[in-house]
C-alpha cells in the first residue's frame, strides 16, 4: 500500500527512561513564543536569556542546535481563569508576565519515529541506504484540533553537514530486497519503501545536534 502524508512530528520510539514519560524535563515558554505543536522540534529562543524554547523554523533550523522534542505543557489560561494541561501551546492565552511551562525530551540517546517529506522536489522513499546520514526538517502545519506537529523529516537535506538536527537511525518498512524486516506492521503507513511509490515512509531519527550533546554534532556518513 502506498503510504499517505500524514505528518506527526517525531514520536518517541525508545530512549534510557520508560514510557509514558520517558525523558521529560520542564522548560519555560514565552507569552509570546507562538504555538507550538506536540512532537514539535524546538530551539532557543533567543529574544530572551532565560532558557525558553520555541518552535523550530524551517530558516535556521539546519544550523541551530535543536533544545529537545516537545510533547506538552501547562499554563495559567486567561479565558478560563484555571491552569490547563495541553498537548501543545496554542501560542497565546496567558498574561503577558506569565510564562508556560513546556515539556520536551533532550535525551541524547533517545530515538524517534517521524515522516519523510521533500521540500524541494517530488518526494521518495528513504531507503536503508540512509540510515547513519544526516537530515533536517520541514516544518509543515501543526493541527489545532488535535494539537499534534506537523512537522516531517526532510530527504532533501540529506547528507553529512555536521549542523543537521537529526541522524537516520532505521527504516520503520525495513529493506525486503535485503532481507531486513519492517519494524511497522505489514501494509501500514510508512513502511512502503518501493523508491518509486514509497513517498512518505517512516524512518527512526536520532539526535544529532541537540544541546544536551555539548556541542557534539557529528559528520554523517557518504
Amino acid at each position: 500500500m502506498a503510504n499517505v502524508s500524514a505528518p506527526f512530528g517525531f514520536s518517541q520510539f525508545q530512549g534510557t527512561g520508560s514510557a509514558p514519560t520517558y525523558e521529560i524535563v520542564e522548560v519555560p515558554i514565552l507569552y509570546s513564543a507562538g504555538a507550538i505543536y506536540f512532537g514539535d522540534a524546538v530551539v532557543p529562543d533567543t529574544t530572551t536569556a532565560d532558557g525558553c524554547v520555541k518552535q523550530a523554523l524551517a530558516s535556521g533550523s539546519s544550523t541551530v542546535a535543536l533544545a529537545g522534542i516537545f510533547v506538552g505543557c501547562k499554563y495559567l489560561s486567561v479565558s478560563q481563569k484555571r491552569t490547563l494541561w495541553s498537548n501543545y501551546w496554542p501560542g497565546s492565552d496567558v498574561a503577558s508576565t506569565n510564562y508556560v511551562t513546556g515539556y520536551i525530551v533532550n535525551d541524547p540517546n533517545a530515538q524517534f519515529l517521524c515522516q519523510t517529506s521533500n521540500s524541494n522536489t517530488t518526494a521518495t522513499a528513504v531507503t536503508v541506504a540512509k540510515v547513519g546520514q544526516l537530515i533536517g526538517l520541514a516544518v509543515g502545519t501543526g493541527n489545532t484540533a488535535n494539537g499534534i506537529s506537523g512537522m516531517t523529516a526532510d530527504q532533501y537535506t540529506i547528507g553529512t553537514t555536521a549542523t543537521l538536527p537529526f541522524i537516520i537511525r532505521g527504516i520503520y518498512g525495513g529493506s525486503p530486497s535485503a532481507g531486513i524486516p519492517s519494524i511497522g506492521p505489514p501494509g501500514a503507513n510508512g513502511t512502503d519503501v518501493t523508491t518509486a511509490t514509497g513517498a512518505y515512509n517512516y524512518i527512526i531519527v536520532g539526535f544529532n545536534n541537540v544541546l544536551t550533546q555539548g556541542g557534539g554534532a557529528r559528520t554523517g556518513i557518504s
